[in-house]
């Protein structure tokens, strides 16, 4: 007989995990909270570990990538004029640009090739490891009724703030590190006036940035971040609303205001507070935590998918090679160590990138991604 998974959340961690188990025999069922599944989302880049996770997983074939082929980045100086430097593509590590829906929608082909089980409106309530069984107790997300069912493995891909990680490991005060900024990412409808329509832009000041990222074959996407010492504070009116009014004194208003006047009209959209999660263990018996519920890398890692669908890999390599359940999971976590610390460590400096705690540190960001542009232009002549 199969053994039964249960795995929370239907996003890239999610069904990463349920494909690569269901290749090892298992039988995974995904809950989401959700009515539906989610599509679109916004730019997020896939390198190295995710890539080849992805590949070995048997599904980048079918993720739709958007790397513009052609596309310069421009750094915009407070009088409007512009400094070609390297964008988010130019790395050495040549990350695939695309959305996130990009992804889940490549995930989504195999999770239907598979016969993969989906239930939509469940939360899992209560969480009992039973030793060799685990007790999940679920809650329909629509009415109070409540039912049980047991599992050989229960997963937690169920992001940030995971209630999976709040049932069986304790609060999310706990493991959840405020980072110092917010962000707001979503889908522009239309290129920015008086740019190529894939050109990438970025109008960066101390503690408050606008980046526009280009893609190959769809509309920009907008990404604001910001500094901020109080983020419960940011979320008393609308996004757009909390925006236009920190941005007002930003220099290239047009840029700015157009973009958010198509952050209005958005329904598909992320802004909140930027997050890591610090554990010193992801997994408590047969409940583990794979993606942003164990190791959240912030979107400003640009890590955040790969190690999702590594993670997702490499347990079920794990589970396989293993009988026994948490020797499997020692396994998985010390080869996954490693990556996630690696990465963890390159977030605060990431972050200046995008969001430059002072002018000092601005300066130097200009600077560097500058000589990164001038490279750029050497190497395509």
């Amino acid at each position: 007989m199969s053994k039964k998974a249960l795995i929370v959340g239907l996003g890239i961690a999610g069904m990463a995990t349920a494909i690569a188990l269901k290749k090892k025999g298992w039988e995974p069922m995904i809950i989401e909270r959700a009515a539906e599944r989610r599509t679109g989302g916004y730019f997020i880049g896939l390198q190295g570990a995710g890539k080849e996770a992805a590949a070995k997983l048997g599904v980048l074939p079918d993720i739709h990538v958007r790397t513009p082929m052609e596309s310069r980045n421009w750094d915009l100086l407070d009088d409007g004029s512009r400094i070609r430097v390297a964008g988010f593509a130019d790395q050495l590590t040549k990350p695939a640009v695309l959305l996130r829906g990009d992804i889940e929608e490549g995930l989504w082909i195999n999770i239907e090739k598979q016969q993969i089980e989906v239930r939509y409106n469940l939360i899992p309530t209560a969480i009992q490891d039973l030793g060799e069984k685990v007790n999940v107790t679920f809650k329909h997300a629509s009415d109070d009724a409540s039912f049980d069912e047991q599992f050989d493995l229960v997963v937690g891909c169920d992001g940030l703030r995971s209630t999976v990680r709040k049932l069986a490991f304790g609060p999310h005060e706990q493991y959840i590190q405020y980072m110092g900024s917010m962000i707001c990412a979503y889908q522009l409808k239309k290129s920015i006036k008086n740019f190529v329509e894939h050109d990438g832009i970025m109008s960066v000041q101390p503690e408050k940035s606008l980046w526009i990222f280009p893609l190959a074959d769809h509309p920009n996407t907008a990404l604001f971040a910001y500094r901020c010492k109080d983020p419960d504070s940011q979320f008393k009116q609308k996004p757009s609303e909390t925006l236009k009014a920190l941005y007002a004194d930003m220099p290239n208003q047009e840029i700015v205001q157009q973009a958010l006047e198509d952050l209005e009209t958005s329904k598909d959209y992320l802004f909140d507070s930027v997050n890591t999660v610090n554990m010193e263990r992801w997994s408590k018996g047969r409940v583990v935590l794979v993606g942003d519920a164990a190791w959240c890398l912030t979107l400003y890692s640009g890590m955040g998918a790969g190690t999702a669908i590594d993670g997702g890999y490499e347990l079920a390599e794990a589970i396989s090679a293993h009988e026994d359940i948490s020797i499997a999971l020692e396994k998985w976590e010390k080869k996954m160590r490693p990556l996630i610390r690696k990465h963890r460590l390159l977030v605060p400096l990431k972050a200046q990138v995008f969001c430059p705690a002072n002018p000092t540190v601005s300066l130097l960001r200009r600077l560097v991604l500058r000589i990164g542009g001038r490279q750029i232009v050497r190497i395509n002549r």
